[in-house]
């Protein structure tokens, strides 16, 4: 990072996979944000989470991550209670309020408080909210009987967190972005929240406050959400190979890519990212 931060301001990061990888900071990655700050750098840390910005800002503190280090932390889910609350969209405006919530452990508390009912049945619902699901004690292919019920009834789908792919126990598993992905597959209308969705990088711009869109960088492990959304809010970005993508790169210790691997990872990958770095370090 040290070799970029003459040539930006603010910095949109990315948590697991860049910082953490759910229960500890990576190696080098608290001094880095430690280094920035004492250069003068604004960051604003963007998850594709369910959670509230809060509940992410607390799960960072407990992983060691001084919330000082950051401007504040932008999370999808967030953003998808703040346009529900507010219509804010035709597509919003629509949506009624009987909700049926596709969650992680019955965890929906991102979509409470704010006037929807929650119903138990697909047949009760005004719409979908995709929050989380349970792989891999619950596979995707467990989801479909309701996702067939919901397209034939027309109903329409929030998603709160875009995600593919999850870490879970040191390997990677089905996320909520796969569920959401499945219903459009279906045919159903689906509104994504979060990367590579270019609202929610205004949400950060506007956070990052007096820095000029060409002096922001986004930071993040994944192509498919990271790399591929800074493109579409017209961003430079960063690729950290050491995280979602590390075992296809033969980067899961932070070591230096081939070459050669990395021409052919970068050849098929969905968009490409104007730097590479290993780890998120100084």
């Amino acid at each position: 990072m040290s070799a970029l931060v003459s040539r930006f301001d603010g910095y949109i990061v990315d948590q697991w996979g860049v910082l953490h990888e759910g229960l500890q900071p990576y190696p080098g990655a608290i001094d880095c944000l430690e280094r920035m700050q004492d250069a003068g750098k604004h960051v604003v840390v963007l998850s594709n989470s369910a959670q509230s910005g809060a509940a992410n800002v607390r799960l960072m503190e407990q992983m060691g991550f001084p919330a000082r280090l950051f401007d504040c932390l932008v999370s999808a889910g967030e953003d998808a209670r703040a346009a529900i609350l507010a219509r804010s969209t035709p597509f919003h405006a629509k949506l009624g309020k009987r909700c049926y919530a596709f969650t992680r452990e019955g965890e929906r508390s991102i979509l409470e408080g704010i006037g929807l009912s929650f119903v138990t049945s697909v047949g009760e619902a005004d719409f979908l909210a995709a929050i989380g699901i349970d792989t891999p004690y619950r596979p995707l292919v467990d989801y479909d009987a309701e996702l067939h019920a919901a397209r034939s009834r027309g109903l329409p789908m929030i998603c709160a967190n875009p995600d593919i792919t999850r870490f879970h126990h040191g390997g990677l598993v089905e996320a909520t972005g796969a569920l959401a992905r499945r219903y459009a597959e279906l045919g159903g209308e689906v509104f994504h929240h979060g990367k590579p969705w270019p609202a929610i990088y205004a949400a950060c711009l506007a956070a990052l406050g007096s820095c000029a869109p060409g002096r922001v960088i986004a930071i993040g492990d994944s192509i498919e959400h990271d790399i591929l959304g800074a493109a579409r809010a017209g961003l430079a970005s960063a690729f950290i190979a050491g995280g979602i993508h590390a075992q296809e790169l033969g980067a899961a210790g932070g070591e230096r890519l081939d070459p050669a691997t990395w021409r052919e990872f970068e050849h098929r990958a969905v968009a490409r990212p104007d730097y590479c770095l290993p780890a998120f370090i100084w």
